[in-house]
């Protein structure tokens, strides 16, 4: 039996990864994590997803820092990271970017539309 590509979804907010995970379930396994630091300590025990879909603005680290952790890391640069924020300052989502995110989605968002930038994500990989 073929095993779903794995998405890990780190939000503080766990309604946003109900939504996602409603919405991506049938083709993808959603991980869930309220707190990067535990993304972050799931990933270095051996757990590598397929892509990462990450919020900005979260307790104890925001969404810049777990990008960084994320790309400075030879283990994870290579996995595809959206960002999913009402971040609306255009500075701050380019200098996202040129961390390394791979796409960038404002909050509020549409869940299809989400999942077709994953799957083009995923496909281009």
């Amino acid at each position: 039996m073929d095993t779903k590509p794995q998405i890990l979804v780190v939000d503080d907010k766990p309604e946003i990864a109900k939504v996602i995970k409603i919405q991506m379930s049938l083709e993808y396994d959603v991980i869930y994590f309220s707190r990067p630091i535990e993304a972050l300590s799931w990933l270095h025990s051996g757990h590598i997803p397929q892509l990462i879909i990450s919020d900005v603005y979260m307790p104890e680290m925001n969404g810049f820092e777990f990008l960084q952790s994320l790309k400075n890391s030879s283990m994870f640069t290579s996995i595809p990271v959206i960002v999913l924020s009402s971040l609306e300052n255009s500075g701050e989502r380019i200098k996202l970017l040129e961390i390394g995110a791979d796409d960038f989605i404002l909050k509020p968002f549409n869940p299809q539309e989400l999942k077709i930038r994953v799957r083009n994500i995923l496909r281009k990989r």
